[in-house]
This record gives C-alpha cells, sequence and structure tokens, in this order.
C-alpha cells in the first residue's frame, strides 16, 4: 500500500511540473533543428578538412618518393652519361666490322644504355628538352656562346650534357651553349 502511495505522488508531481504540450513543442522544435543545421554544418567542414589533408598527405607522400629517388637517379644518370660517351667515342660500325667479339660487346653496350633509359623512365624521370629551345635558366646552364647567324639570339645551338628531371622537380639542369646577340 506505501508503494501505491508512493506512486499516486509522484505521478501528481509529474503533472503538476509538466508544462503544456502546446508551447514546448514550438520552441523545442525550432532550438531542435537549429541544433541539427549546426551539426550537419560542422560534419560536412570535418569531412572537406578530411578529404583536404588526405589529398595533402598523398602529395608529399608522392613529393617525398621523388626526392629520395632523386640522389640515387642523379648517380644512375652519370652511369647513363659515360656509357653514351663511351659509346659516341667508338666509330662503331667500323669496330663491328672488324671483329665480331667487339660487335657483340658494343651490341651489349647499347642493350645496356635502352634499359637504363627505360628504367629511369618508370620511374618517372625524363630529358629536358633542350637542343632548338629558348635558353630557360630554371631548366639550362649556359656553358658558353656560339654565334650562329640562322640561328635567334638565347636560342640553344649545342648540348654538352642533357638535363633532366623528375615530375615537375629538375634533378640536373642541361649543360648548353647558347647564341649570342649579333655584334652591329
Amino acid at each position: 500500500m506505501a508503494k501505491n502511495k508512493n506512486k499516486k505522488t509522484i505521478d501528481q508531481k509529474s503533472k503538476k511540473t509538466a508544462v503544456p504540450p502546446e508551447h514546448s513543442t514550438d520552441k523545442d522544435s525550432i532550438v531542435a533543428e537549429d541544433k541539427i543545421k549546426e551539426l550537419e554544418s560542422k560534419l560536412l567542414t570535418s569531412l572537406a578538412d578530411n578529404e583536404n589533408l588526405r589529398k595533402r598527405f598523398d602529395r608529399e607522400k608522392e613529393d617525398l618518393g621523388n626526392y629520395v629517388i632523386s640522389e640515387f637517379a642523379k648517380e644512375i644518370l652519370t652511369v647513363l652519361d659515360n656509357l653514351q660517351r663511351a659509346m659516341a667515342t667508338a666509330n662503331l660500325e667500323v669496330v663491328k666490322d672488324k671483329s665480331s667479339e667487339i660487335s657483340q660487346l658494343l651490341e651489349g653496350i647499347e642493350l645496356t644504355e635502352k634499359q637504363i633509359i627505360s628504367t629511369i623512365e618508370k620511374f618517372k624521370i625524363e630529358q629536358v628538352k633542350s637542343m632548338g629551345e629558348r635558353f630557360d635558366p630554371n631548366m639550362h646552364q649556359a656553358m658558353f656562346e656560339v654565334q650562329k647567324d640562322d640561328q635567334e639570339p638565347g636560342t640553344i645551338a649545342e648540348v654538352v650534357q642533357e638535363g633532366y628531371k623528375i615530375g615537375e622537380r629538375l634533378l640536373r639542369p642541361a649543360l648548353v651553349g647558347v647564341v649570342k646577340k649579333k655584334n652591329n
């Protein structure tokens, strides 16, 4: 019986403290809608921030990968340069006709050169186009000037050493000879 009395008192107290439903629902629904809009805005901002962060990390990861490989690539390019110089000094057609062993050696060197070139291309390392182009101090290093009447001043007339870049980053500039202005 004591339990029934307690229930009645609690029910009577809750009836007395309850606010009429028609006044509280309008205010509560407006406040709830504002809260929902605010939370949606925060969620969208957070999602956009996360996406931007992910993209930035991906770019930094790619840049770091390019940077790490760049030192190794510079060393390999030196080997490629030496290989190409060695082949350029030998008169390949004359040497190939004299001896079959030397001919096979030269073919092996040519295949090695092609393999090195295909390997560096696989890692997005590409040669800087220089011959006949306008001199660009960001891509080329002028070693000397050349007098050529048939070309515009500032045009690259000779390439001493090819330049290379990895992605958009310059690994090494091309060493070039540039056409100088005509003396009047």
